[in-house]
């Protein structure tokens, strides 16, 4: 149920002041320490954050879809790292759960997810299996009331800190591809699963990606999230709202990155006048202002279609797809509009445009968010 516009706008507000009283300052510290200090946590926590789009009958704050890509903006003005911290409890850690899971799924675990309690992680992309994500190699065999699962799960995120996965596995050998696929609830302190070392990544230093290894792990045959062979179809709707969570944060990152031009640019001078005044400079400010409105457009009208009920799979890739490579662009320009200076770490541009760089990978690659458009399009007849 969408919130009422002062309730909504008051929302906004609040994450617009944490972001950029609470924040933005950390951003760097943040940054080299790899970690988002302990009490930052516990103030999203307080601020409902983990509980975005966890209905509210379990103590989420139960934003519609346009609600939650308007705090993603927000979101987005500062370090990617912040919101992934609690991404997963928002989107496709919890969503599957949300969307598929029985009541007393629901009840056992969604009011622990909402207040962050408990951090979810969701477990696809496999060795083998990323891009083709229907190539699932991870096995879960029947025994009795349980399913014993074994593989290896890999860039996961959130892996190091979550309490809950929701991981596809194999239950049909016999079915390629997707229809195979089953969806389980996973328990951290299950015997037999353990998780590596977080990776060392190109940016988005304070948001960790692990391995999950699944040793004969026996799950409980009531933790199967949707019927057997459901798995596909889950992971796929999960996605859906996924990318436009994503788009979201790529546009507020885009609008925090104009605004840092802009500052910048007015105030940086050559040959005797502010950088602003140089018309090449100002293309580039124009280029990506323009962008930056039309990927907000294009994920907020996506975002509403999917409220009223419409199938938005080809809107919601084309809004990833489109605010993704949006944001590498800005960011892009950003450092070309810096120059020397955004290209050392004292003005974090060059941490941007590292961090941005990932939006273009997970959630689907460009090139996946493309296959989909064009299938989805063809599909609809244009």
């Amino acid at each position: 149920m969408a919130l009422d516009a002062e309730t909504r706008d008051q929302l906004i507000d609040t994450v617009r002041r944490f972001v950029t009283e609470r924040l933005r300052p950390l951003e760097a510290k943040v940054s080299e320490d790899d970690a988002i200090p302990a009490d930052v946590i516990e103030e999203m926590k307080e601020l409902g954050l983990f509980g975005l789009s966890i209905p509210t009958e379990y103590g989420g704050l139960g934003l519609d879809m346009e609600e939650e890509v308007l705090v993603c903006i927000e979101l987005g003005r500062t370090s990617p790292a912040f919101r992934s911290s609690f991404g997963t409890n928002v989107g496709i850690g919890s969503q599957g759960l949300v969307m598929f899971g029985t009541p007393e799924q629901k009840a056992k675990y969604l009011p622990g997810v909402a207040s962050g309690e408990i951090v979810t992680s969701f477990a696809l992309t496999e060795p083998e299996a990323g891009s083709d994500s229907a190539n699932v190699q991870t096995r879960a065999v029947r025994d009795g009331d349980h399913y014993v699962l074994n593989g290896t799960k890999r860039y996961i995120t959130n892996a190091n800190r979550a309490d809950l996965f929701t991981v596809m596995a194999r239950t049909d050998p016999s079915k390629p591809g997707g229809g195979g696929v089953s969806a389980f609830l996973v328990e951290r302190n299950l015997p037999g699963l353990s998780v590596g070392k977080p990776e060392k990544k190109m940016g988005q230093q304070g948001a960790h990606i692990c391995d999950v290894m699944f040793d004969n792990v026996r799950v409980p045959a009531e933790n199967r999230l949707g019927g057997e062979g459901e798995g596909f179809k889950v992971a796929m709707q999960v996605l859906d709202r996924g990318r436009l969570h994503i788009s979201g944060i790529c546009v507020g990152v885009a609008e925090r990155l104009i605004a840092d031009c802009v500052a910048y640019a007015s105030e940086r001078k050559q040959f005797g006048q502010a950088l602003a005044q140089f018309q090449l400079v100002q293309g580039m400010i124009a280029d990506s202002k323009t962008e930056a409105l039309a990927a907000r457009a294009l994920t907020l009208e996506s975002a509403r279609k999917r409220d009223a009920g419409q199938n938005v799979t080809m809107e919601a890739a084309a809004s990833k797809y489109f605010a993704s490579e949006m944001v590498g662009r800005v960011a892009d320009r950003a450092v070309q509009i810096f120059g020397g200076a955004g290209y050392i770490a004292e003005y974090g541009i060059e941490r941007f445009y590292r961090d941005v760089r990932i939006f273009r990978i997970y959630e689907g690659t460009s090139q996946i968010q493309q296959v989909i458009i064009s299938r989805e399009t063809l599909k609809r007849g244009g």
